[in-house]
């Protein structure tokens, strides 16, 4: 594993397989960029491709106080490591900051993402707002397990499903980083989707969805890839949010290597 300074000093954790074009995987909220190295194995078969702990997440720092900007300067120092130029492919509201990212002008050659969670509607954005609000409560008092608990209820997890978590091994993983959801729901601002920052965007931009998924998701995959001015949507047959790297790969390979 290799480490990069940011612009304020943060170190970033990450790692680098694979030869060709630069291409970075920007994860989700509760992950490590541990959690693309599949992805990344089967990409590095044409590309380059780095992986990295978000700041606040890993083996990575986390210097306050936080700002969406400081992300997007994370990933500017991470192109640098590349040569100078890289695609760049988002999940969740790592999409949300990949499209921050290519709007602020970063030098990316294309972005993809995969299943943003923008809010389309007043109760979406309503129920958004009530959880920034809870969250922040819980993280300022110390309870992490509680702020796991609300992201997971965020994402329509069952309370069965929840307390089974809370039971499972892998629990202490996910409060351990807790803190960096307030970073996610940063990147997410209000929640809606930002359409003069998507408007700006000066590269092409792929907005993927799974066929299996909510239709929320692909609504807002479509909403996107309308908005961007080089913009287009596709949707992977059978895929939950939890899509499998083996099938989001080639689409992935295709459009980074048009």
């Amino acid at each position: 594993m290799e480490t990069t300074q940011s612009r304020d000093g943060t170190p970033l954790a990450h790692t680098r397989t694979g030869r060709g074009p630069a291409v970075i995987l920007v994860s989700g909220a509760l992950s490590t960029g541990a959690t693309l190295a599949p992805l990344a194995a089967a990409l590095s078969d044409r590309f380059e491709v780095l992986v990295y702990d978000r700041r606040g997440r890993g083996a990575s720092g986390d210097t306050p106080p936080y700002a969406v900007d400081r992300e997007v300067e994370d990933l500017a120092a991470l192109i640098g490591v590349l040569g100078g130029e890289a695609c760049l492919y988002g999940i969740s509201s790592g999409g949300a900051l990949v499209l921050r990212a290519a709007a602020a002008g970063l030098p990316v050659r294309r972005a993809a993402v995969y299943e943003v969670p923008y809010a389309l509607d007043d109760a979406d954005a309503a129920a958004r707002a009530e959880y920034t609000e809870r969250l922040a409560k819980a993280l300022g008092a110390g309870r992490r397990g509680d702020a796991v608990e609300l992201f997971l209820r965020l994402t329509g997890l069952g309370e069965e499903m929840i307390r089974g978590a809370r039971r499972s091994p892998l629990w202490a993983g996910l409060e351990s980083v807790a803190p960096s959801l307030a970073h996610d729901d940063a990147v997410l601002g209000d929640g809606r989707p930002p359409r003069e920052a998507l408007a700006a965007i000066g590269v092409p931009v792929l907005a993927l969805a799974g066929g299996a998924g909510a239709p929320a998701t692909r609504a807002a995959a479509r909403e996107i890839a309308e908005t961007v001015p080089d913009g287009r949507y596709a949707e992977l047959a059978g895929q939950s949010h939890m899509v499998e790297p083996g099938v989001l790969a080639p689409a992935l390979a295709e459009f980074f290597g048009g």
